[in-house]
């Protein structure tokens, strides 16, 4: 049988913050070899195109695919896809798409103007990107829940075409991924995973498009793909493993939290898995509750090296010092598994997605609550936010300046470039001063 093996931390002793820094350490940054892997793969995918999309799929893929055609799903199948899966799956994907395009109608922005004393028209103009490819994991599971998480938001904003990569390992397709591509409005889906398809996405192939971002969740070659095709195209952020934080004050069953713990931990061996509490008696109810139900779980191994490897049981003198050090991790994830949340909630500074007291577990925000679940992770909740409709939008500014803002600002502008020695600036705004 598989037990539980997870750090038993405590604020108070000597030793925690080293042994905290060892807990906050990523699997990227302990693989060295990673980023060479990778340049390696996208590099050879930006030279040879689809020749080195087709090698490295074959390779890594365990496929045996010989026109880099075959590689785009038919746009029959996955209409097909949609008729031919289970009627409750598809009745659950249905409902779960309604909530999440409810959800992120509200973030849409408008663009603004306004005249200024001078008669100038200053305003921002928002526009749709162009093209955006969104990445679906694969192999170990599938997530048609990515598709409607990523997708969704693009159509709200209004893109104008939406590729999808999603691994097919052996030339399966999940069909249910393929349902929700076709719910979503995808345009293409593309079986190819890893970091060629990033690579094939940030500089076109021929037969896979060229897009202006990229989008979704992915593994940790697919993270490293993204960061170092940024500046080439877009990215909605670095996504590492997937991380979940509880805060508990003893007040939730700890079964519940236990549960929720292995929710995140069976995602893969470096997802992590933290409770914070201030009361030791309940951080131990929570570790007999994960030594109890674990072999009950069918992916017990994988939920058992995550916990051995990130996981953690922290005990803090108070709630106060279970926020900070909340915001300090700055959680994909956070619960707030305690009676009173919102006393908590104006403490929290950083975190991807904040799940409010015992009925909100964070499954619920994974599939169908309606906000989206492609989170910052890594303590990037620090400085960057989910996924959104904004993510798809680009902002220009609009400037109509009147014959009396030409002779008012550029004097302003004028005696600024002289200032900073650029004499043609100076001379360029003079022209127009009568």
């Amino acid at each position: 049988m598989t037990g539980v093996t997870i750090s038993r931390l405590d604020l108070s002793e000597s030793d925690f913050e080293s042994a905290f820094a060892r807990l906050m350490v990523s699997p990227a940054e302990a693989d060295p070899d990673l980023s060479l892997a990778v340049s390696r793969i996208v590099a050879d995918v930006a030279k040879e195109g689809d020749r080195a999309l087709l090698r490295l799929t074959n390779e890594l893929d365990d496929r045996d695919v010989s026109d880099a055609a075959s590689l785009r799903v038919d746009d029959h199948d996955i209409a097909q896809a949609l008729e031919s899966i289970d009627p409750a799956v598809r009745t659950a994907l249905e409902k779960a798409a309604e909530r999440i395009r409810v959800f992120h109608e509200r973030q849409k922005i408008s663009s603004w103007q306004y005249e200024d004393d001078e008669g100038n028209t200053l305003g921002q103009r928002i526009s749709a990107l162009d093209r955006v490819g969104i990445y679906v994991p694969g192999g170990r599971a599938s997530y048609p829940s990515s598709v409607l998480m990523n997708a969704i938001p693009a159509k709200v904003a209004g893109v104008g075409q939406i590729a999808m990569v999603a691994p097919a390992p052996r030339g399966e397709v999940n069909p249910v991924v393929l349902a929700a591509a076709s719910l979503a409005g995808v345009d293409d889906v593309f079986t190819v995973g890893g970091a060629q398809a990033v690579a094939a996405l940030a500089y076109g192939t021929g037969t896979l498009p060229r897009v202006d971002k990229i989008v979704g969740p992915g593994n940790r070659y697919v993270a490293e793909a993204k960061r170092q095709v940024f500046g080439r195209v877009g990215i909605d952020m670095v996504a590492g493993p997937s991380e979940i934080l509880i805060i508990g004050d003893g007040s939730v069953d700890p079964e519940w939290v236990a549960m929720d713990l292995f929710a995140q931990s069976e995602h893969d061996e470096f997802a992590q898995a933290i409770l914070i509490s201030p009361d030791a008696d309940y951080l131990g109810a929570v570790a007999d509750a994960l030594e109890r139900l674990l072999p009950t779980l069918s992916r017990q191994e994988i939920v058992s090296a995550s916990l051995s490897n990130r996981g953690a049981l922290i005990k803090v003198p108070d709630m106060d010092a279970a926020v900070d050090l909340s915001n300090r991790i700055a959680p994909e994830h956070l619960e707030l598994a305690v009676s009173k949340p919102e006393a908590l909630i104006d403490g929290i500074r950083a975190a991807g997605a904040i799940f409010m007291g015992a009925n909100s577990s964070e499954a619920l925000g994974d599939y169908c609550a309606g906000p989206n679940h492609v989170l910052p992770t890594a303590g990037s909740a620090r400085f960057a936010s989910p996924l959104g409709v904004y993510d798809f939008q680009r902002r220009s500014s609009v400037i109509h300046i009147s014959e009396a803002g030409a002779e008012a600002l550029g004097e302003v502008a004028s005696v600024l470039a002289k200032a900073e020695s650029l004499e043609a600036h100076g001379l360029s705004a003079k022209k127009r001063m009568r």
